[in-house]
């Protein structure tokens, strides 16, 4: 159990470090919310979640299967 949280962890911090890295731009999809103004910007990211739950979803049962 403790080697699925340390590598769900690992994961999150690489993930974290691309998406600084490439200024915020990694998870601009089509389907995500973007409003631009003047003084205001506003980002949903609708598809992003629904992407990430979905690999998260299908790792968490990977992990499952393997592990028992």
């Amino acid at each position: 159990m403790y080697k699925i949280f340390f590598t769900v962890g690992i994961i999150f911090i690489i993930l974290g470090v691309l998406a600084y890295l490439l200024n915020g731009h990694l998870f601009r999809l089509p389907g995500d919310i973007v409003i631009e103004r003047e003084n205001f910007s506003f980002y949903f990211p609708i598809t992003s979640m629904i992407l990430i739950s979905v690999v998260l979803s299908l790792l968490f049962a990977l992990f499952s299967k393997f592990s028992s």
